[in-house]
This record gives structure tokens, sequence and C-alpha cells, in this order.
């Protein structure tokens, strides 16, 4: 608010808004003045001030109309009725309907002062109020949400996180599948500004290039056969709040270009429109890819990367951060014991001892698996290694790559070979192996084709 709080006084008579005008402005106020309901109306859609003042009977638009609108407008803007006695009624039941207070006329300057003045405390107290609501229901979620894990690199991922959450910045959240890149995503959303708007999210990997610019940037009708409506893409329908795009390394060029757009110019054009639409998002991105990589290859545009790569978030893998894994062990087995109605299961010696010696190749994703799968096996109240997956107990040694691997293996060559890997390890099942990879089975399925292994 500013030094002078701002009054609109409203009244159908020239001599009454000259003699309040004056004296409300020796006393600090920053005073508009409007003749008349009709004017009030224009004046309140020009500049919402923090009190109004207006007279009850006036010609056309009285002052009741303008207590609705200026309520409308705002909801903390105090509205102060000046009345004669034929019109007490309206003005008690007024105040009894939301106005702040009522003056009678003819009236003191005194009394008119005070009651202004206290119109512009009871405004302050009242964003005061809502300003602390939201900080302690903005704290309240970061808790709720607050990704779990103390490790040292743990920590470092989540001091960055809070540090970037109230600013507007675009951010990249880069990890390998399973480590949860969403969760950070979310964990910043509900830390932000942002946080009373809504999350949304989009797996770009999922989803064919013409469905996904779709499901992005909306469409018009008659845009491809089967568009008989109008639809509203979801950067539309997370506006004032934060789209989170996973798997970004995935799109295409065309979409890469569509996307440059709303992160340069704030603006999309939906699939088959001519208009350009606004777009009031803050956009984070995630990939299991090196796009540094991708992008000296071609496959990823140097100036959407640099765009995305404002504030760069490398999250560990479970093999580095295997502190955490008592903490999200504990956490795992206590939400699947209440959603199951029943008390949460401990870790047996030896399942622990299995479980701090695997590599967790599909991080926390396949921890968490992997623990429901054993709450399901166990009978008692201990889950054992027998409960355990086959991979995470055998303590025989692995290679992802031959015995003869080419001295600098490209990325393609390390995908193909760990993706192969756990393939394997799940006995061919690609959706369990797609679960395990934290990818959706239509990318496993895109993957495999172009290695030349689908089958």
């Amino acid at each position: 608010m500013s030094a002078r709080p701002s009054i609109l006084v409203v009244d159908d008579e020239s001599a009454i808004l000259d003699t309040v005008r004056i004296l409300l402005k020796n006393e600090g106020f920053d005073v508009t003045t409007a003749q008349g309901g009709r004017a009030a109306l224009d004046a309140l859609r020009e500049s919402p001030p923090h009190v109004v003042l207006t007279d009850v009977r006036m010609p056309g638009v009285g002052g009741i109309e303008i207590l609705t609108a200026a309520r409308q407008r705002d909801p903390d803007t105090p509205v102060i009725l000046m009345t004669a006695q034929a019109e007490l009624r309206t003005a008690i039941q007024a105040v009894n309907e939301g106005a702040f207070h009522y003056i009678q006329k003819p009236f003191s300057n005194d009394d008119l002062v005070a009651i202004c003045r206290r119109a512009v405390e009871h405004r302050e107290l009242k964003l005061e109020n809502r300003t602390l609501r939201q900080e302690i229901r903005r704290r309240e979620r970061s808790q709720s949400v607050k990704p779990l894990g103390s490790s040292k690199p743990f920590a470092e991922v989540l001091r960055l996180a809070q540090m970037v959450a109230p600013t507007e910045s675009t951010v990249l959240i880069e990890g390998e599948s399973g480590t949860g890149k969403e969760i950070i995503a979310r964990f910043i959303h509900e830390t932000s500004t942002r946080a009373e708007a809504p999350f949304l999210s989009i797996n770009c990997g999922a989803l064919p290039e013409s469905l996904l610019e779709s499901e992005l940037f909306g469409h018009v009708k008659g845009a491809f056969t089967g568009a008989v409506r109008d639809h509203q893409g979801l950067f539309a329908a997370a506006s004032g709040g934060t789209f989170f795009l996973d798997e970004i390394g995935e799109t295409t060029p065309a979409t890469q270009v569509k996307l440059l757009r709303v992160l340069q110019e704030r603006e999309m054009f939906p699939v088959g429109g001519t208009e350009p639409v606004q777009v009031d998002v803050r956009l984070i991105a995630a990939t299991n890819r090196n796009l540094e990589d991708e992008m000296r290859s071609g496959r990823f545009r140097s100036d959407l990367y640099y765009r995305l790569n404002v504030i760069a978030i490398r999250l560990p893998p479970l093999r580095v951060r295997k502190d955490d894994i008592p903490i999200l062990g504990d956490a795992f087995l206590r939400r699947i014991a209440a959603e199951r109605h029943e008390l949460p299961k401990a870790i047996a010696g030896d399942a622990a001892d299995a479980i701090m010696a695997y590599d967790w190749p599909g991080n926390v994703r396949e921890l968490e698996n992997a623990l429901e799968r054993a709450a399901t096996l166990s009978r008692g109240p201990e889950i054992t290694a027998a409960t355990l997956p086959g991979r995470v107990t055998e303590r025989r040694p692995y290679a992802l790559v031959s015995e003869r691997p080419p001295t600098s293996p490209t990325l393609e060559v390390v995908e193909r070979a760990y993706i192969m890997w756990v393939l394997q390890q799940e006995g061919g099942n690609k959706t369990r192996a797609a679960e395990v990879l934290g990818i959706d089975p239509s990318t496993l399925h895109r993957k495999l084709h172009r290695y030349g292994s689908e089958g």
C-alpha cells in the first residue's frame, strides 16, 4: 500500500465532493472524486481505491450498486455509506451485507476522518491476515510435499530447490529415471508464489507428436479429423501455475520450436489456430538424457536448451545417496500400510543388508516397487530377504556392456546396454522393465524399435 491511502468519494452534488475532497486531502488521503454512480463505476475499473466513500441515494446508479461493484473488484475494499435520515434503514442493511460503515448526514469532519482512517486500518489488517494465512499454508504444504532424504548430495538438491522456488526462473531437472524429478518439481511449485494455482504435468515421451502438441497447446474446431470442438491445452489450463514437462528430451524438433516460442514470447498458437494465446505459467522441465549431447548431435535445439537451462538441478541416483534408503524405506512402508489399513512392516536384518548392498539402477521408484512387492508377499510383521525381488538379493556381478566396450561409448550405446540389461533381469517383461527404468511402456517400445531389438 502506498504512503497515502487512496479513497474514492462519490456523490451527485459537486459542493459535497469539493468539501470532502479538501478535508480528506488535508488529512493525508489521495482523493479521487466521482460525480454520480456511473462515473464511480468507471473510476473503479480504471484504478481501484483502498477505500470507497459513497452517497446512498443518487440518480441512476446508487450507493448499493457501487458497494457491490467495489467488492466484486476487490473483496477487501471497505465501503463507507453516506446517508440521510430517510435512507438509514437501507444503510444499516448494507452494513449487514458487507459495507464497512455508514455515516449520517450532516456529519462532523472529525467523525468522517475517523471512520475513513479506521477503514484504512481495517483493510491493512485484512491484507496482513491473508498474507499470514498464505504463508502458513505455504509452509504446511512445503512440509507435506518435502522430498525425503538427509544425505549430503540430496541436501544440496533441496537447498537449490528452496532457493529457486520463490523466483519465476525456468528450471531444468536432470537425473536418471526414477530419481524423483516430478517430486522435486512439485516441491518447487508448492513453495512458490504460484502455489495456489494449478500444477500440471505431462510425459513428453508417452504421446505421439500430433497428440502431444494438441495436449500442450490445445486445438481449434476443425484443426484435424475428429476435432469437433475447441480444446484447451495444458498450457492454458495451468494458467497462473506451474507446468512440468517430463522427458522433454523426447520431443521432436517441431514441438521444440513451439516450446521455444512459449518461453520467449509467452504466447502460443493452438493447433489449427491463427490467433496467439497468452501464456502465464512457470515452466519446469526434466530429462534423463544428457541434453548437451543431444544438442551436439542435432536432436535437441540449442536455443531451447539455453532457455530451459536457467537453473539446473541434478538429482543424484540412489546408489550415491544410500544414507537416504532407510528414510525412504520407512516412508514407503508406512504409506503402504496406511493404504491397506494395517500396521507398517519392519525390515528384517537380512533384507536390510540386501537393500543397502544393491545399487538400485531404477532408483527410488525401483525401491518403492520392491518394498511394495515385499510387503505384499510377507506374511509376518517383517519383510525378509526372501520376499524381495531376486535381482536385489543376488550378489553375482553383472556387466552392462560387452567385455570389450568401445573406448568412448556414446550415450546411446550406454543407454541401450542398460535398457537391455534391465529387460533381461525382468525376464523380457517389457511392462516391468519400463517400471524399473521409470519410463512409459510406449517410450520403451520406441527405443527398442530404434535399437532393432523389438520383439
